[in-house]
């Protein structure tokens, strides 16, 4: 199959599904999972694309769009998972049409950045990281929606999307524990690149790495603090939205400035 072919049939599907979740919001549990059946074939045509996009002769193609697909991607496929064990469905009405956006992207093939390396470790190394991007993205939608919600109630108008979002309490559990994968995997991911990569502070890598270890340092004293002190609400928000900020601008951030605008 084509990646033009895969591109369109992915955001047809991943479309269709905000669409369907978007009209079925406060339905049953089970015409719930009739929004997200769309996105999960959606994501199938999605590693279709990126198979025949990332894994090239020379090397990894982690270009930025390429990267972009890849995570979100990732980011869908997590929503899927746990949707069958919270109402959360409803952050696919914004995340599948971007979902579907980057595919169309990716197959346009506008930058290419090709890792060669044939390492094991170093392949690990890159998968540890972008998981970890994924995790932490999502746990930011998270928080803004957590946000929304909170800022909604507090002003006494709990009406549209807040009528069909789970209690706080709970969205605050399902954030933390985003963020909580998120911090592991970036962990592994920073261990393995002081480990495998031999200069990590190297010139082409140093803003980084130096943003990763800023957004890690947030991450660990969130956690710190939600386990200490019991933060929560507004707190929380503020310091998901700063690492998120950090880990972005490391990596998407090098990736256009490096792809783009130094090209």
């Amino acid at each position: 199959m084509s990646p033009t072919i895969a591109s369109v049939l992915a955001t047809l599907l991943y479309c269709l599904s905000a669409f369907l979740i978007f009209k079925q919001l406060g339905k049953t549990s089970q015409q719930r999972w009739v929004g997200l059946a769309p996105a999960l074939i959606a994501t199938l045509f999605h590693a279709l694309l990126l198979n025949g996009l990332i894994y090239q002769d020379k090397g990894l193609n982690l270009g930025f769009f390429a990267a972009f697909s890849l995570i979100s991607w990732l980011i869908s496929i997590q929503i899927l998972l746990s949707a069958y064990f919270k109402r959360i469905e409803s952050l696919g009405i914004a995340i599948f049409p971007i979902s579907g956006l980057a595919c169309v992207l990716a197959s346009l093939n506008l930058s290419t950045h090709i890792i060669e390396t044939s390492s094991n470790a170093i392949q690990g190394h890159i998968l540890l990281s972008i998981v970890a991007y994924s995790l932490i993205t999502l746990g930011a939608f998270q928080a803004t929606l957590l946000a929304y919600q909170d800022h909604a109630i507090r002003s006494h108008h709990p009406g549209g999307l807040i009528r069909y979002l789970p209690p706080i309490h709970d969205m605050e559990t399902l954030l933390f524990l985003f963020l909580g994968f998120g911090f592991a995997f970036l962990s592994a991911s920073l261990l393995s690149g002081f480990v495998y990569l031999e200069d990590i502070f190297s010139q082409h890598l140093v803003h980084k790495t130096t943003l990763s270890i800023v957004a890690w340092f947030i991450l660990g004293i969130l956690m710190f603090g939600r386990l200490r002190f019991g933060w929560r609400g507004k707190t929380a928000i503020r310091w998901t939205l700063s690492a998120f900020l950090f880990l972005m601008l490391a990596f998407f951030g090098s990736k256009l400035v490096l792809e783009f605008i130094l090209q």
